[in-house]
């Protein structure tokens, strides 16, 4: 889809006087000495998870108090998301990632943990947590799979003694999806069939259901929340022609928008934050170049220019608060600072540091993430991110392209570890949000469909001609590298551009469109119909999924490769990349491939990460680097 990729945003790259010291691999891919925290509703406690014999678990610590105390052991998998639920704390993991999530409830000392949902075979979530719903102080609202794999029945589970009701039959009807009020009734629910989808709507918990709408895939009209008395809707949706989505009041009776509460001219809305105390929305978010917000509310607009200039050059947010919004948890960080954790008592303006994510990075060290545009070969605009080395001129640099997975997502400003692993060994790296990214509304998005190995890939070849063109990097130095649909990207890189690249890491990547949507996991099933739109029908458009299936074209690749795959992997399956390198081999080029048993989709034990990141590096070195590789240096 791009071609000439002449004129973009040009950036000025200052050169330090020598570039920083090698950092060790590990340093970018060990685990954080504490991230994710959060508060306790009375404010009373703050919990963290931080590492354990090399898995993150949950602590918790007493505001003020010195001994945090252990909540979780787990050593199986890293323990994911969590909350606070009254005295308790909920939290997710899978087992060597299935992706087929438990849901468990544990007391703060530790002492008592429940799963509230199966071990096995079936994927679970928090559909409400029923903070503040009377009455409902020890329960949450959970939805799984386990009746049929292919839709999630909503169940109430009591979080002391793991007892389990379902609250809707849904046998029948099987409703795909849920949405509910403020308090804790399930007021809508959604079907679809493949491209459209029907919204089911009812007035109270014993009403019936009855269509409300229905809306094509291509149209947005995503709920945030119902308004603080439960009459409308606040919708994120690009209806009635809209290109870019807007976040606004939706008249339920009506069914129709009321009120522009928040919208951007060039991006998509993102959502809504609101006080629950006050019952007031406060902000809504968007991404753009950075990530952005517009405020609703005078008093958290205060607030955050109160907490500014104690951040001043970084990118902060206030993500966390106690029930009476008098204590709250803020992030700050930026493309070069991985991030601090300060706790702000806001009745005594009071900002305590509690935790840098990862102290062992020094911010000078890093390089800084550049947001540039260039232009596709048919004419559109192509938003992305360039960073550059530090203490490197600008001139002929390696470069490594690194496409986002997805597709249908985009990459964002931030530090990013892959990112500045590869500057720091003297790499420039290009990430471009190319056609279908999120983010930058309907008409970009649909440019995307049936394009894989095509337009979208354009894009990604423009971005390199662009950046050649520049005199910033040598075109004999390129590689490529990228994740899910990333890898999918690197597959076709170096199958329909063969020249373009030196060297290729894919990572978890789709190698045939065939097999890849004849084995997607069984909660996409309603959504096929979808897909076969927005990537193509293998009955009705096989030679277009033929020719961009790189696994059927391995007599085009000649660029050595290195493949990365998890045996679990539940959206790419290993078969993917066993048929890739077999493919490969037979052809004599040279592959790489380490395959994880513990894993799924994307390595997330911390001795996969540091075995992978390890591998990737002295494969980059050997065909675009010095060929003198800092990971030696590690290992002595």
């Amino acid at each position: 889809m791009l071609a000439s990729c002449g004129g973009g945003t040009s950036t000025e790259h200052t050169v330090a006087d020598t570039p920083p010291p090698v950092i060790p691999m590990k340093d970018f891919f060990k685990n954080p000495e504490k991230a994710s925290f959060r508060i306790s509703p009375d404010g009373q406690y703050i919990s963290y998870r931080a590492p354990w014999n090399d898995r993150m678990n949950i602590f918790v610590q007493k505001v003020g108090g010195s001994e945090p105390v252990q909540v979780t052991a787990d050593t199986i998998r890293d323990v994911g998301g969590y909350f606070w639920k009254g005295d308790r704390i909920l939290y997710t993991r899978d087992i060597n990632g299935d992706e087929n999530y438990i849901v468990f409830s544990a007391s703060i000392d530790g002492k008592d943990v429940k799963m509230l949902t199966p071990e096995k075979d079936v994927r679970a979530g928090i559909l409400d947590d029923l903070d503040g719903v009377a009455g409902m102080e020890h329960h949450v609202m959970v939805q799984m799979n386990d009746r049929d794999a292919s839709v999630f029945d909503p169940y109430l589970v009591n979080v002391l003694t793991g007892e389990r009701k379902p609250m809707f039959d849904n046998s029948k009807d099987n409703y795909e999806s849920w949405i509910t009020d403020h308090a804790g009734v399930i007021r809508m629910a959604t079907k679809t069939d493949g491209v459209n989808t029907t919204i089911f709507y009812r007035a109270g918990e014993k009403d019936p259901f009855l269509p409300y709408m229905t809306t094509g895939f291509k149209d947005q009209w995503a709920p945030q929340m119902f308004t603080f008395d439960n009459t409308n809707l606040y919708v994120n949706h690009n209806l009635n022609g809209r290109d870019k989505s807007a976040i606004v009041e939706w008249d339920l009776a009506g069914k129709k928008e009321i009120k522009v509460i928040a919208e951007n001219p060039d991006y998509d809305m993102g959502s809504v934050d609101y006080s629950k105390k006050r019952k007031v929305l406060t902000m809504a978010t968007w991404t753009g170049a950075k990530s952005e917000r517009m405020f609703l509310d005078k008093e958290t607009e205060a607030m955050y220019n109160k907490l500014a200039p104690k951040f001043d050059g970084l990118e902060f947010w206030v993500y966390g608060e106690n029930d009476d919004e008098t204590k709250f948890l803020v992030w700050a960080g930026s493309d070069r600072d991985p991030g601090t954790y300060y706790f702000y008592d806001s009745e005594a303006d009071k900002v305590e540091e509690m935790a840098k994510q990862r102290p062992w990075i020094d911010p000078a060290h890093m390089a800084e993430m550049t947001p540039i545009t260039y232009q596709s070969r048919d004419g559109l605009t192509i938003h992305g991110y360039l960073t550059l080395p530090t203490g490197r001129e600008a001139k002929n640099l390696p470069l490594v392209v690194n496409p986002h997975g997805g597709p249908w997502a985009r990459d964002e400003w931030g530090f990013n570890p892959e990112v500045q692993m590869l500057a720091n060994r003297g790499y420039a790296v290009l990430q471009m949000n190319f056609r279908g990214s999120t983010g930058y509304g309907r008409k970009f998005w649909e440019a995307s469909f049936k394009q894989w190995g095509k337009a979208m890939q354009d894009d990604i070849t423009d971005g390199v001609d662009f950046l050649v063109k520049s005199g910033k990097v040598d075109a004999k130095r390129v590689a490529i590298y990228g994740a899910s649909y990333g890898g999918y990207a690197t597959l076709a890189g170096i199958t329909f551009t063969p020249d373009l690249y030196a060297c290729a890491v894919d990572y978890v990547g789709v190698s045939d469109l065939f097999t890849f949507q004849a084995t997607v996991p069984p909660y996409w099933a309603p959504f096929k119909a979808m897909m076969f739109e927005m990537v193509g029908d293998p009955a009705t458009d096989s030679l277009l999924l033929d020719a961009a299936s790189p696994a059927r074209h391995a007599e085009m690749i000649k660029t050595p490769l290195f493949i990365a795959q998890g045996a679990n992997d539940p959206r790419v399956k290993k078969a993917e990349s066993d048929q890739m390198v077999a493919a490969l081999k037979a052809q004599g080029v040279e592959v790489e491939y380490m395959v994880k048993d513990n894993e799924g989709h994307g390595f997330h034990n911390e001795e996969n990460r540091f075995d992978f990141y390890g591998a990737m590096e002295k494969f980059l070195d050997r065909y675009i680097g010095s060929g003198s590789h800092p990971a030696e240096k590690d290992a002595k």
